[in-house]
C-alpha cells in the first residue's frame, strides 16, 4: 500500500495495490498491520455505502461528537468524488483548515479522515458509489454538520452553488463558528 500524508498530516491518502489480468483484478483494500504502521490503529465497527445518482451531489460537512466520535476510511469503488476533511479540533495548529483529494474508481485511492474532522464530498460523475469504514457507531444525537460552502472555510468546491444537489438537512447546516468545542486537540 502507498500512503501519502496531506498538508494536514493526520489526513492520509492510501492507494492499495491492484493486480489485474484477463479475468479482472484483485486488491487488498484494508490491512490492519499496514494501517497500524501509519498510525491508524483503531478498530472499525461499522461499514457504510452510498449511491449518488447524479454528478454534483454534495454530502457534508458531517461529523459525530463524543461519545460517538468517528474516524472514517473512505473509498470510491465506482465513479469519482472530491473528498474534503476539515480540522475541527480546538487548539490544533491546523484548526479550521481543510484538505481535499480526488478519490475514484480510476485512481483506486482511499482517504483516512481522523476523529475530530468534518468530512464531506461532491460527486464528480453520475452513479457514484462511496464506501467507508467507521471507528464508532452512528448515533443520531451525536450527529453534527457544517454548511458545505461556509465562507469561513472558503473551500473551492468543484461544483457551482446553484448546481449542487444537497439534502434539506445539509442545506440548513450552520456555519463553522458553531463548531466551538466539538473536539479537542491532543497533540
Amino acid at each position: 500500500m502507498q500512503f501519502k500524508r496531506l498538508s494536514i498530516p493526520e489526513v492520509i491518502v492510501i492507494t492499495p495495490p491492484k493486480y489485474s489480468d484477463s479475468r479482472g483484478f484483485f486488491s487488498e483494500t484494508y490491512n490492519q498491520n499496514s494501517m497500524r504502521e501509519m498510525g491508524i490503529d483503531t478498530p472499525f465497527v461499522q461499514d457504510n455505502q452510498s449511491l449518488s445518482r447524479k454528478k454534483g451531489v454534495v454530502r457534508g460537512l458531517h461529523c459525530q461528537i463524543s461519545p460517538y466520535i468517528q474516524g472514517k476510511l473512505v473509498r470510491c469503488p465506482k465513479g469519482a468524488i472530491w473528498d474534503v476533511a476539515v480540522d475541527a479540533r480546538s487548539g490544533s495548529p491546523t484548526y479550521g483548515q481543510w484538505v481535499a483529494a480526488e478519490i475514484s474508481e480510476e485512481n483506486w485511492s482511499q482517504i483516512w479522515i481522523p476523529p475530530g474532522f468534518l468530512h464531506g464530498f461532491v460527486t464528480l460523475t453520475e452513479n457514484t458509489e462511496v464506501q467507508y469504514k467507521c471507528t464508532s457507531f452512528y448515533n443520531k444525537s451525536s450527529e453534527r454538520a457544517v454548511i458545505w460552502n461556509c465562507p469561513q472555510l472558503n473551500i473551492p468546491w468543484p461544483v457551482l452553488k446553484e448546481e449542487a444537489i444537497l439534502s434539506e438537512k445539509d442545506l440548513l447546516s450552520p456555519s463553522f463558528d458553531q463548531v466551538k468545542d466539538w473536539f479537542a486537540f491532543h497533540g
